[in-house]
């Protein structure tokens, strides 16, 4: 026996007592000591939100986000743009805030899902919608069971297919939960039998009536007076309407990390001496993968599809014979003309396709490949072998049908399979996704083609020419530490400086900078009128190519504003409730005994107007907008009578109901029935929402993405 298997047997558990104590010891200092300090910094620091008081932090989302992008990229979606990722980020977000909400209540009312009731969600004669969408056969557009038994059976040995049926699973489980509390929520809810007799009222009687009105812009500002006491007073009974968002105000200066003349002059250089090397070169795709910036692609094109300047060049078909060097997009290049052939414009093919992983290799794939081939090489349909093989789900569903495609709609070596063979041809084809069967099924017909491989040098700024715009922005940094000297300096220097208000916590542009998103992160660690430092306490930021110093002029933190904040907000409240005392006023003293609406139109100056068939429930008034406070003095007025004066949003009113007609409405039970669907439709997105309130969730994700 040796010593270590000897330590490992007999000393096992001396070690893990002697790590234990450690462990217990170095916790215990480091929970009285400065430890526990720094730990709760860190907690701090790493604390990505907040849902109903309990901290989430960083860690914890990533580790979920990670999960959820780990099963889209099992589904077969192996490239992921930031726009996908935003979405996986939210969906993780919400998702999060959904459990932390609703799983105590779901505690709390005794709902569940049993395994029984999942058995029957998955293997019953009613499948969940997710199971029926994953193993519905796309040709005949039935449900396959037979094909999910196998599905399942294979998760047992395959811990991809394992994870990736767990993640639905989890969805029906979720989905289930849901629904017996949306449910219990509904049926909760219930019309009385007064709500359907006042519903109907309100929404039996319509009216004709003719009103003046005078707007509040026939009042100018200057003849009210708002003093302090009035802004204090409207601001503490009204706090509540100036909730608001954290946002930012920015200024900033770039400074442009431009090639010089010795950039340009060195990729010059370079490109002359790549151009003789490739001229020579025995093998020129591998030339073009070891020494250009961009890496060959491999398509052939029609003459219509080469670049206008190279035609001419292409036509010759001189495969000795380099182009350049030219300048296109930033870049220097040379071209050659590698191949010439005549191919077909489309192909229409279908496919089988294995995949190597975690319990079967490449070469087992490989094999499996080349007894299909045999099999449908001896007449075994293709179709049924794609349904029962291949491991493009979408396309196995129709035989492995992939339609008509032109040249360069997938990868290389796939494309090259197809479109080097002919119509019969039963090809094999390596790529990232794992080993392709293919049968050529049909070829558009044949017309001549290039291959040309191209070396290309991005002309960029050079370190020297790279320093000195670094040097320009950190001299102008250090001189210019304070918000006076910064807008002084911008002046003196005629820069120009940029400007961004209102700036979100979560936005991530900002004008004339690409990806600009560690500035605004850093941003919302910034003080009002200080320059804005990164994680390193450096006041320059390197955004693509461009150097930027940046100033913090706004700080609007979350929860509500301030008196002072929003004080002309309230003013301009407070303007308006005061000339519609003024202007409710000046009706009042009109509107002496036995004057009609008219005699007070004449006297103010004001024109009558007209709306008809109103009721309670109309949103508009025909020639004065939306005006609810106006809807519901007509639909209260007694016939005959002139009402008012009505304090409405656009100016105030009077008005005369001309006709009031009662119609007999809907019978009572009816309005229950509609009222009590309406209810229980807006109980599931409201008994949420108010939860989701009460939650007091705080969302910090900007600091970190």
């Amino acid at each position: 026996m040796s010593a270590l298997q000897f330590l490992r047997e007999k000393a096992g558990v001396l070690v893990a007592g002697v790590i234990g104590l450690s462990l217990f010891l170095f916790v215990v200092s480091d929970f009285f000591g400065n430890g526990r300090s720094q730990r709760m910094k860190q907690k701090k620091y790493y604390e990505i939100g907040q849902i109903g008081g309990e901290s989430v932090s960083y860690q914890d989302y990533e580790t979920r986000l990670q999960s959820l992008l780990e099963i889209y990229k099992l589904s077969g979606r192996t490239n992921i743009d930031e726009a996908t990722t935003e979405t996986m980020r939210e969906q993780t977000w919400q998702q999060m805030v959904r459990e932390k909400i609703l799983d105590p209540q779901y505690t709390k009312l005794g709902i569940g899902v049993s395994t029984e009731e999942i058995d029957e969600l998955v293997l019953g004669n009613n499948p969940h919608q997710i199971v029926q969408q994953l193993f519905t056969d796309q040709k005949t557009g039935a449900f396959n069971k037979s094909f999910m038994v196998n599905f399942l059976k294979q998760t047992e040995v395959d811990e991809t297919a394992k994870k990736y049926w767990l993640f639905f699973e989890n969805e029906i489980v979720n989905e289930r939960t849901n629904t017996k509390y949306n449910n219990l929520v509904a049926k909760g809810l219930y019309v009385t039998s007064k709500q359907a007799e006042f519903d109907k009222n309100i929404s039996a009687s319509t009216v004709d009536f003719s009103y003046i009105l005078k707007n509040y812009a026939s009042l100018s500002d200057s003849s009210i007076t708002v003093n302090e006491n009035d802004i204090n007073s409207y601001y503490s009974t009204h706090k509540g309407n100036y909730k608001r968002t954290a946002l930012r105000d920015i200024e900033y200066v770039t400074f442009d990390v431009i090639p010089s003349d010795d950039d340009i002059k060195q990729t010059e250089q370079w490109i002359l001496k790549a151009k003789e090397e490739f001229a020579t070169a025995p093998d020129p795709v591998q030339f073009i993968n070891l020494t250009a910036d961009s890496r060959h692609v491999g398509f052939y094109s029609p003459l219509s599809g080469v670049a206008e300047n190279l035609k001419d060049f292409a036509k010759k078909e001189d495969l000795a014979a380099i182009f350049g060097p030219y300048v296109e997009d930033g870049s220097y290049k040379v071209a050659r003309l590698l191949s010439v052939s005549d191919r077909p414009d489309s192909v229409h093919v279908r496919h089988i396709l294995l995949s190597a992983n975690q319990t079967r290799s490449l070469a087992v794939v490989k094999n499996q490949a080349d007894s299909l081939v045999k099999l449908i090489k001896s007449g075994t349909p293709f179709e049924v072998l794609a349904l029962a093989n291949s491991e493009d789900k979408g396309s196995a569903q129709i035989g492995g049908d992939l339609g008509w495609f032109p040249e360069g709609r997938m990868v290389v070596p796939f494309n090259n399979a197809c479109f080097s063979g002919k119509k019969g041809d039963i090809k094999l084809a390596e790529t990232t996704f794992g080993i392709h069967i293919i049968e050529i099924l049909a070829q558009s017909k044949d017309s001549r083609k290039y291959s040309i491989g191209f070396i290309d040098r991005k002309i960029i700024p050079g370190s020297i020419t790279n320093q000195k715009a670094y040097s320009e922005a950190s001299a102008f940094a250090g001189t210019n530490d304070t918000y006076e000297k910064f807008t002084k300096s911008i002046a003196t220097k005629g820069l120009n400086k940029k400007v961004a208000n209102d700036i979100a916590p979560q936005q991530k542009t900002l004008p004339g900078l690409d990806n600009p998103r560690s500035l605004i992160m850093s941003l919302f660690q910034a003080e009002k009128n200080k320059i804005i430092l990164d994680n390193s306490q450096q006041a320059v930021f390197e955004i693509t190519d461009k150097y930027v110093v940046a100033y913090c002029t706004k700080v609007q933190e979350d929860g509500t504003a301030s008196a002072k904040d929003v004080e002309n907000d309230i003013k301009f409240a407070l303007i308006k409730d005061k000339k519609a005392e003024a202007l409710a006023a000046e009706f009042k003293k009109n509107n002496s005994a036995g004057k009609t609406i008219d005699d007070i139109a004449r006297t103010m100056g004001l024109t009558v107007q007209e709306a008809t068939q109103i009721s309670f429930k109309s949103y508009t008034v025909p020639g004065a907008g939306t005006e609810p406070a106006l809807v519901a003095a007509a639909s209260a007025a007694k016939q005959g009578v002139l009402s008012g004066p009505v304090k409405g949003t656009n100016g105030v009113f009077m008005l005369v109901a001309n006709n009031v007609t009662t119609a007999q409405g809907e019978d009572i039970k009816a309005i229950k029935e509609r009222m009590k669907s309406s209810f229980q439709m807006r109980g599931n997105y409201e008994a949420y929402e108010a939860l989701r309130k009460g939650a007091n969730i705080t969302d910090k994700r900007y600091k970190f993405y």
